[in-house]
């Protein structure tokens, strides 16, 4: 298998999650499957890139931005940096929105947040945040 055939079906895989948990019930056997197949599947394709991969790359390493722009000159590290988002991003995306779910916040109000964190990552679980913070302070006024 290619690895734009890998990156493709990662991706495709990685986005049936996302619209799985943004548009589905979140039912306990969808969560377990995001988590367990889905993401299991992108930190099991990771794995097997970074261990057949990352020892290949002269000069490439962590130490410095050169050393890790060498690494990602490697289309199977560029791939396996890929994937180490995608599962990273949906594991964040499930947190979120069970963390939402346990506070009552409306799913409608969830979807742009989940959205920010398939596109953006950080930015997403920092909206989260900050709308939790707020809904936080809300509470406390009302009481």
């Amino acid at each position: 298998m290619s690895f734009d055939m890998v990156f493709s079906a990662a991706s495709t895989l990685a986005m049936c999650g996302w619209l799985a948990l943004v548009l589905l019930p979140r039912w306990p056997a969808l969560i377990a499957f995001l988590r367990y197949a889905v993401i299991g599947i992108l930190a099991l394709a990771y794995a097997t890139l970074i261990l057949v991969y990352f020892f290949r790359i002269q000069g490439g390493g962590f130490g410095s931005i050169a050393e890790v722009r060498t690494l990602f000159s490697s289309d199977a590290i560029l791939l396996a940096g890929w994937i180490h988002y995608l599962a990273f991003d949906l594991f964040i995306g499930t947190w979120i929105a069970l963390e939402a779910d346990k506070h009552g916040t409306n799913r409608i109000l969830q979807a742009p947040i989940l959205i920010a964190t398939f596109l953006f990552g950080p930015l997403g679980l920092l909206i989260f945040y900050v709308t939790r913070a707020a809904d936080m302070a809300l509470s406390k006024r009302k009481a």
